[in-house]
């Protein structure tokens, strides 16, 4: 029986080499990728490889989380 488990990714441009970086919020896992879509599917691929050698969670959340930014102002 296949499961699903839903995790929650951040996706953000990798200044250094350029592209994007994918990190799953819930495991210490990321991936690179050039465009938006590969580091997604890099991500996906990385966390099956991940999840072989470790216990699935038996909790999961039905709702997934979500990420936003959120702007922080300061003066100098």
């Amino acid at each position: 029986m296949e499961h699903v488990l839903r995790l929650t990714a951040t996706i953000t441009p990798d200044a250094e080499p350029g592209g994007y970086v994918a990190r799953a919020g819930d495991v210490e896992v990321a991936s690179p990728g050039e465009t938006i879509e590969e580091a997604a599917a890099n991500l996906g691929e990385a966390l099956e490889l991940y999840f072989d050698d470790e216990e699935l969670p038996v909790d999961t959340p039905e709702e997934p989380g979500f990420v936003t930014s959120v702007d922080v102002r300061w003066s100098a």
